[in-house]
């Protein structure tokens, strides 16, 4: 009976783990729609005469493997950028849809943009997690590319972005699979994705004291069969290192740049002090921005958000021009 009990308390942990990233997706969805520091400044009433959308565009058989392409209505370039942004949600929620406003406003400054479903985490769905996902949107890839030139726009280099979850699998992607996308990838930019699994980061969910707990929901996350054993041995690295983009960082990694909030209870401000120190390490051009007051949502830092943002285009004047 004490072992069902105990058993009943580590599946209520995991249930209760994955129900805060699905709340960190609504308190950053939430601080978005009601307040902007940029008064606007990277929003734009969209018609016909900045460009077209084309939805639900299939990349592979599963439901959710769908993109959504903008394109820009001035189609006479000889070849163009292309900024994929991989929506927030935990892995758990979230659609392409959510980031709609950003797409658009890219799409308005002359680049094809892309917004990219993956397969989400959930009752319906118990086999995927970051692993799978980071291979779905791998897959997506080369057909927006190749969809952007069915229409007539040569897409010939790329950024990858995001936010929380979707911060992370655009790490991922720009770090781990940079070699082999269809088009070279110059540059990344996401805020608050997680980027590694040491449980003394995760503080807030108290992985630092119950590694067996750590190992449970580390498991869920990563795909992989991790036990309490196994933290700090390269077993374990070895594990977890295809959905860490900070084992993949090397002195060719893409230039970054970065935004966190210190006091972010979803995923651990920790593990960003971690990637900075990789990317300083290895003479990555990057920028990193912490956010003193903030969450997940970096509400509370407006000059601090701006820079952030007016570094993401000094980046892309820099590293995705012609």
């Amino acid at each position: 009976m004490r072992e069902e009990k105990k058993g009943n308390k580590r599946g209520m942990f995991i249930f209760l783990c994955i129900l805060v990233f699905i709340i960190s997706f609504g308190v950053g969805v939430v601080s978005k729609i009601t307040h902007d520091p940029t008064n606007g400044k990277y929003k734009v009433e969209w018609n016909e005469s900045i460009g077209t959308i084309y939805t639900d565009i299939a990349y592979g058989e599963k439901t959710s493997n769908k993109f959504d392409l903008y394109v820009p209505a001035d189609n006479s370039k000889e070849s163009y950028g292309l900024i994929v942004y991989f929506h927030a949600g935990g892995f758990t929620s979230g659609d392409k849809s959510d980031d709609k406003a950003i797409l658009e406003y890219y799409c308005s400054k002359g680049y094809v943009t892309a917004g990219i479903n993956y397969t989400l985490f959930g009752e319906q769905n118990l086999d995927s997690n970051i692993y799978t996902q980071s291979m779905e949107v791998k897959e997506a890839m080369p057909y927006v590319v190749n969809k952007a030139k069915e229409l007539g726009y040569n897409v010939d280099r790329m950024a990858v972005a995001g936010g929380s979850a979707g911060g992370c699998l655009a790490m991922i992607y720009g770090y781990r699979d940079a070699n082999e996308s269809p088009v070279p990838v110059k540059m990344v930019f996401q805020a608050v994705g997680p980027s590694s699994f040491y449980p003394e980061d995760w503080k807030s969910y108290g992985l630092d004291k119950d590694y067996e707990a750590a190992a449970n929901l580390f498991s869920v996350m990563t795909g992989q069969k991790i036990t309490s054993d196994m933290f700090g041995t390269p077993e374990y690295d070895a594990l977890v290192k295809d959905v860490s983009a900070l084992y993949w960082v090397n002195e060719n990694t893409v230039p970054t740049v970065m935004a966190y909030g210190k006091h972010d209870i979803f995923q651990p401000y920790e593990g960003s002090m971690r990637l900075d120190k990789a990317l300083t390490n290895n003479n990555v051009d990057h920028k990193y921005f912490v956010m003193e007051h903030s969450g997940h949502g970096l509400q509370n830092d407006d000059k601090e958000y701006i820079e952030y943002m007016e570094a993401v285009q000094e980046y892309l004047d820099k590293y995705m021009s012609n």
